[in-house]
């Protein structure tokens, strides 16, 4: 199911901290739910020359705002990756 928290709060691109401390703009491709879990595909300007997206898991923290989650486990995030796809190319023939 397509929502729209992130970009009701942000806009249409968050800025996030790498590693080492360093900020980047990502773009908000799309957001959808799974059950009763919320998914955001984000890309940076790099990862879109690469047609790459990024998958976060996102809770609605005490306050109203949106807090991104890595998403670890392997068989969560390909579910997320099959549902942007089903979301992104509904109605087009995939392979």
């Amino acid at each position: 199911m397509k929502i729209s928290k992130l970009k009701d709060v942000y806009g249409r691109e968050v800025e996030l901290v790498s590693e080492e401390g360093n900020t980047e703009p990502f773009r908000i491709v799309a957001e959808f739910a799974i059950g009763e879990t919320m998914y955001a595909g984000l890309q940076s300007d790099a990862m879109r020359k690469q047609d790459e997206v990024a998958f976060f898991r996102f809770v609605i923290s005490g306050e109203g705002e949106p807090e991104l989650e890595s998403i670890d486990d392997e068989e969560e995030w390909e579910v997320a990756a099959e549902a942007f796809d089903d979301l992104m190319f509904a109605g087009d023939e995939r392979p």
